[in-house]
């Protein structure tokens, strides 16, 4: 199930909280708590969680535009 940008957002806030705390386990926005072995770990968990992010938030189209012509 992928996680709306809220969601995303939200975790990479309590993440970067928790990192700048100290802190190497904490619990997400879904209420799962996650023990980081090392700084560097917590980093790539932000890494991704900023990846999803630009990906999710990438302006998608709204209107399409058709160009048609009539063939003689």
């Amino acid at each position: 199930m992928a996680l709306s940008l809220d969601q995303l957002t939200a975790a990479r806030d309590g993440l970067m909280t928790a990192r700048a705390a100290g802190v190497r386990r904490f619990r997400d926005s879904s209420g799962e708590e996650v023990e980081y072995r090392s700084d560097s770990e917590m980093a790539r968990a932000l890494a991704a969680l900023d990846a999803e992010i630009a990906a999710t938030s990438k302006a998608r189209p709204h209107t399409l535009h058709f160009t048609t012509s009539k063939g003689t």
